[in-house]
């Protein structure tokens, strides 16, 4: 019974230290790459295992880099992978490129992955342009008249701009400021839609794509839309405020003349006054002249007789008869 319980823990062990082996060394991508005529140590597989890199994902790109004539290291897959890379798609990139005969280096590659762009889509679009459809552009010609123009810009990649180069919505917003620009210098909208490919020239020939990762190949106009009448509308809106304008400085002068009229009344009621105040100091004068003797009382006429036609006043005679 002892025997048999021995037996048993030792096929356990055996089991154990094969497992352990097989995982730092995978005998079977070492017999894979041996295959392909690649040459990778046991030892390098087992130090990829130590440092936490799987080797199926350095071995497997490398045997299909070997059998297309690439020229890749084992270090160089391993390298990239650490520093975050896709090293799948790298590969298959370099693939694309050396069948399309577009030289790219291994580094430059790397680095393009590393940036976070598409190195296989970008090595394809070199190959196969792409299409950018850009949204429906908003301009006006001279005469008022908006249009709404879509356009299509072929693109290629620029290998070597990938890296700093600005992307499709940077040759989109250029674009689109090419249309205003062009269509904003017609004279009338008509011109612009009796030739749309003007408009593709003149975009064209103003070096849109520098700076980006493209190189424009064509400008297309797609679609040009008759839209609204601007400039009648800015002519409405601005005759509508001039309006407004104008009724603000009508009411403004009429508050101003009714204000002028209170003051008128104000001003007459006051002038009023001193006419009545006037009036009630004749009296007190005539009196105070009588007590000082400078006039004598028969020669005073009434009212009614003295040709001012008010209170008591000395005459002409009276006067002369007082000197």
């Amino acid at each position: 019974m002892g025997t048999l319980f021995g037996g048993a823990f030792l096929v356990v062990i055996v089991i154990l230290a094969v497992s352990i082996f097989l995982h730092f060394v995978p005998l079977g991508l070492w017999v894979s790459a041996i295959s392909a005529n690649v040459s990778v140590g046991i030892v390098s597989l087992i130090g990829m295992r130590l440092r936490r890199v799987p080797p199926s994902r350095i071995v497997l790109p490398l045997i299909k880099a070997n059998k297309a004539g690439l020229d890749v290291s084992v270090n160089q897959l391993e390298a990239h992978y650490l520093a975050g890379g896709n090293v799948d798609k790298v590969v298959d990139a370099l693939i694309a490129s050396h069948r399309a005969q577009i030289a790219l280096p291994f580094e430059r590659a790397a680095a393009i992955d590393l940036a976070g762009r598409d190195v296989l889509d970008a090595v394809q679009m070199s190959v196969n342009p792409k299409v950018i459809e850009t949204p429906i552009v908003s301009a006006v010609a001279a005469n008022g008249i908006e249009l709404k123009i879509k356009a299509r810009v072929t693109v290629r990649a620029n290998i070597d701009r990938l890296v700093g180069g600005a992307g499709e919505p940077t040759i989109i917003a250029r674009v689109g400021e090419g249309i205003v620009t062009t269509v904003g210098s017609s004279q009338s909208h008509n011109d612009v839609l009796a030739n749309p490919d003007d408009i593709s020239k003149t975009v064209l020939g103003k070096g849109l794509d520098a700076g980006t990762a493209f190189e424009i190949l064509s400008i297309d106009i797609a679609d040009v839309d008759v839209g609204r009448n601007i400039g009648a509308e800015l002519q409405t809106d601005q005759a509508e405020a001039d309006k407004r304008i104008a009724q603000a400085k009508a009411e403004e002068r009429r508050a101003m003349a009714v204000a002028r009229e209170q003051e008128m009344k104000a001003y007459t009621q006051e002038m009023e006054a001193k006419v009545v105040e006037a009036q009630a100091e004749v009296p007190h004068a005539m009196a105070q002249a009588l007590r000082e003797g400078k006039a004598r009382r028969h020669g005073l006429l009434p009212a009614e007789q003295h040709p001012v036609g008010y209170g008591y006043a000395p005459c002409d005679q009276c006067v002369g008869e007082a000197e």
